[in-house]
């Protein structure tokens, strides 16, 4: 447990960074998985404009510090993959 003043409000700070993080990581895997069954419906329309929700998700994602770049680049890698495939 924290006792210092610094320590109390590092562990304020990082509930509430914690808290922010979940919300946007379930949005970006909901938009992921939202691409990933457009693809299983075969719609090509709909798999494209949720492809680029998808990436700009991953590319927002990075930006707010949730995940690597490379990270991120794999994963757009794959669902592009995912896209060219059908």
């Amino acid at each position: 447990m924290a006792n210092s003043p610094q320590a109390k409000k590092r562990a304020r700070q990082n509930e509430t960074r914690r808290l922010l993080k979940a919300g946007q990581r379930s949005a970006l895997r909901t938009s992921i998985k939202n691409f990933l069954k457009s693809l299983e419906t075969g719609d090509l329309k709909a798999s494209r404009t949720l492809y680029q929700l998808a990436t700009s998700g991953i590319d927002r994602a990075v930006s707010k510090g949730l995940h690597h770049k490379h990270r991120a680049a794999r994963l757009k890698s794959r669902l592009n993959n995912r896209l060219r495939s059908i």
